[in-house]
Parts: C-alpha cells; sequence; structure tokens
C-alpha cells in the first residue's frame, strides 16, 4: 500500500498517522515484532532519522515498546489500542464535517448521505 506522503506537511507526523492507523486497524497486531527503522524507511522511501523520530512518537505513545534483545513489538494494551482508534475516528469526523459544512451541509444532512451511500453499496454486487 503507497504511503502516499505530502510535502505540504512535515513527513514525520504522517508516517506516525500512518503506523497508528497499520497498528489499530491490525495490519501489525498485538503483541507482534514490528518492523526496523530501515525496513520501514525503505518501505517509505524516507531517511531513517524521520522514521525513527515517528517510530519514537510511537513509543511515547505507548502504541510499540521497544525491547532490548527483540527489537519493537506493539503493544497488548487492548484499551489504549481502542481508545486511539475512536481518537483516529473522531479526527476524521472533524474533517468531514468540516468539509460538509463548507458546502453547506448540515449534520442531519450529511447522516442522510451517508445512509443512502452506504444503501447504495448494499446494492452493489
Amino acid at each position: 500500500m503507497p504511503w502516499n506522503l505530502d510535502d505540504s506537511r512535515p513527513i514525520w507526523p504522517q508516517i506516525k498517522e500512518k503506523l497508528m492507523k497499520d497498528i489499530v486497524s491490525g495490519v501489525y497486531r498485538p503483541g507482534e515484532s514490528f518492523p526496523t527503522v530501515r525496513d520501514l524507511a525503505e518501505r517509505a522511501c524516507v531517511n531513517r532519522n524521520t522514521m525513527q523520530r515517528a517510530l519514537s512518537e510511537l513509543e511515547s505513545d505507548g502504541l510499540v515498546i521497544t525491547n532490548r534483545t527483540a527489537g519493537r513489538t506493539v503493544t497488548n494494551d487492548e484499551e489504549l489500542l481502542m481508545t486511539t482508534r475512536k481518537n483516529l475516528a473522531r479526527a476524521g469526523v472533524a474533517r468531514i464535517l468540516k468539509e460538509m459544512e463548507e458546502l453547506g451541509f448540515s449534520a442531519d444532512e450529511l447522516i442522510e448521505l451517508i445512509i443512502s451511500e452506504k444503501g447504495d453499496d448494499s446494492n452493489e454486487g
């Protein structure tokens, strides 16, 4: 999956966000070994120092744990994972609401639109 990094803002927060999404969505499972800085930097086509900064932030947040002999692993803290997942979802909803308000949609109109789109999806294929 492409990393889709945007030059309009700093790279390391974008990397952190992508890795957070990968963690909470199960790409990297709780307790599982986490890829090395080198591997992740190569995948993202970024400098290792940039990747290290993003990983340090994930460690500060408790999502990734560094073990001296075993490298990094994903946290087993299910409550932290669920809280992070909900926070990411809230941020996404806030962005969508702002964009829709700029288009003149009310929250109720947006809800109706989402329901109708979801209904259209269930009728496809």
